[in-house]
């Protein structure tokens, strides 16, 4: 097999094992996640509003459908369509187009409604949905028994130029056809092309990029920037060694401790983390990693209700990487961070809103 599916499938063999893990120990709470929740309906009707139809909103929506038969859900999103953001690098090999799913489709599948729309989030604004139980949206009072905040974050800002791509440009063009085209009106023809970024998204667009590279036999190199000594600074370091040495195998250049400055014509701008110096090497393009904005996050107690100058809202949760719980456990800006809190949440919007409050 290639380094690409090596990588991919170590990657998932290491993931499913930490998932059994957290299966056994989660310490979000006093119980695990994943039991079963104890809902025993004090209402005919559970009314539920879930902001965001991201990884948390759409995992939280599929535990209320699951465990609750006697609840209206609502989804609010300014987008049409989900999308399944943690499968981008797999654009360079399949369509954009599958990795959508339109809210339409959930609605049938789930039950629930969909609203588009765009909402405003302040703390004086949620105290306010408390008092009130409902919220406005295009005009129109939705009430609720239980709301659920899943807006995420955005990612960090990176220059708009040309030959600079982010996460946003994959969303809303295939890797491969973004990649043709700065191909086809590079001036730089065979220049390296830079990845800036370690963490796993950053390695695995950098697998992809190469292996695309090498279908379609093209001549630039790849190698990657990253500001830390090893690559996957969250895994073991037996994960990083061997994702290094495949990089080693397929040629590409491996440049650790280095800040990544930006992209000027033909030429990345570098600089060492422990001297400072600055260096320059050549370059037709850069994609770039670089994460998610921090202190954007609204603070939760461990069982996910928003807390507010001190006061706990009883009927807002929050989940995803907007969510920072007050408790052991994992507050990463992941995709699977967000699909546990989200599960987490939803559990528990069952367990307070019972006849017994667990």
């Amino acid at each position: 097999m290639n380094g690409c599916i090596h990588f991919l499938l170590l990657f998932n063999i290491v993931w499913f094992v930490s998932l059994r893990k957290l299966k056994l120990s989660n310490i979000y709470i006093g119980t695990t996640v994943f039991f079963v929740p104890f809902y025993l309906p004090t209402k005919e009707q559970l009314k539920v509003v879930i902001i965001g139809g991201g990884y948390a909103g759409i995992a939280a929506m599929t535990v209320l459908s699951r465990y609750a038969s006697n609840i209206d859900l609502t989804i609010i999103d300014p987008k049409e369509k989900h999308l399944k953001v943690t499968h981008l690098h797999e654009t360079f090999r399949y369509p954009l187009a599958d990795l959508f799913v339109s809210f339409y489709d959930l609605e049938k599948r789930f039950d629930c409604r969909h609203i588009c729309a765009a909402l405003t989030l302040d703390e004086y604004t949620l105290q306010q949905w408390q008092t009130d139980q409902y919220l406005v949206v295009n005009k129109e009072a939705v009430p609720f028994d239980y709301l659920l905040v899943a807006t995420g974050v955005q990612e960090n800002d990176v220059k708009r130029l040309e030959n600079v791509l982010s996460p946003q440009d994959f969303m809303i063009d295939a890797g491969s056809s973004l990649l043709n085209k700065l191909l086809a009106e590079s001036p730089a023809d065979g220049q390296p092309i830079t990845v800036v970024g370690g963490g796993a998204t950053g390695i695995q667009f950098l697998f992809e990029i190469q292996q695309f590279l090498r279908r379609k036999k093209i001549s630039n190199e790849v190698r990657l920037i990253h500001a830390g000594d090893r690559v996957l600074e969250k895994f073991p370091d037996g994960f990083a060694s061997y994702v290094q040495s495949r990089m080693s195998d397929l040629g590409i250049d491996f440049y650790p401790n280095t800040y990544y400055r930006e992209q000027q014509g033909e030429t990345v701008l570098l600089e060492e983390k422990q001297t400072g110096s600055s260096f320059e090497l050549p370059s037709m393009l850069s994609v770039i990693f670089s994460g998610k904005k921090q202190g954007q996050s609204l603070s939760a107690n461990a069982f996910g209700q928003v807390i507010i100058d001190h006061k706990q809202l009883n009927n807002i949760f929050v989940a995803g990487d907007c969510a920072h719980f007050n408790s052991f456990g994992s507050n990463a800006l992941t995709a699977q961070s967000a699909v546990r809190k989200g599960q987490l949440a939803a559990r528990n919007i069952l367990r307070y809103s019972g006849v017994i409050k667990l």
